[in-house]
């Protein structure tokens, strides 16, 4: 068996107990920041947990491959002109920007990657 790639072990449940027929998990990193709570990548889906909903309650977002028209990687620009790593990615839907503030630039890049090869691997 293959272990999955997460943060923490009840983000991975919750994702697992929501998989559809076929579905399979690649990997859960929790988030930080206001809003996301994590996200999860599939083979058909990104999964988000949108902590920032009136009245305090909270989302759990399928966004399918198909409807990912792109995905990016988040930085800021120092006051030197030169780019900081980034822990951040941006995911365009078309009609909205989902932001995910990572805990580290390698799970940022990890998650825009595998994002990206499944947006490719549908087209």
């Amino acid at each position: 068996m293959t272990q999955i790639i997460h943060d923490r072990p009840e983000q991975l449940e919750q994702i697992n107990a929501g998989l559809l027929q076929g579905e399979t998990v690649y990997a859960v990193y929790d988030c930080i920041g206001i809003g996301t709570g994590f996200v999860g990548i599939t083979n058909m889906r990104v999964i988000l947990q949108d902590k920032g909903f009136v009245g305090n309650k909270l989302a759990i977002t399928s966004v399918p491959y198909k409807n990912i028209r792109s995905v990016s990687m988040l930085s800021n620009k120092s006051m030197l002109g030169r780019f900081t790593s980034t822990s951040s990615i941006g995911i365009d839907t078309g009609g909205s920007t989902k932001e995910a503030e990572f805990r580290g630039d390698d799970k940022a890049r990890h998650a825009h990657d595998l994002i990206l090869w499944n947006v490719l691997s549908t087209r």
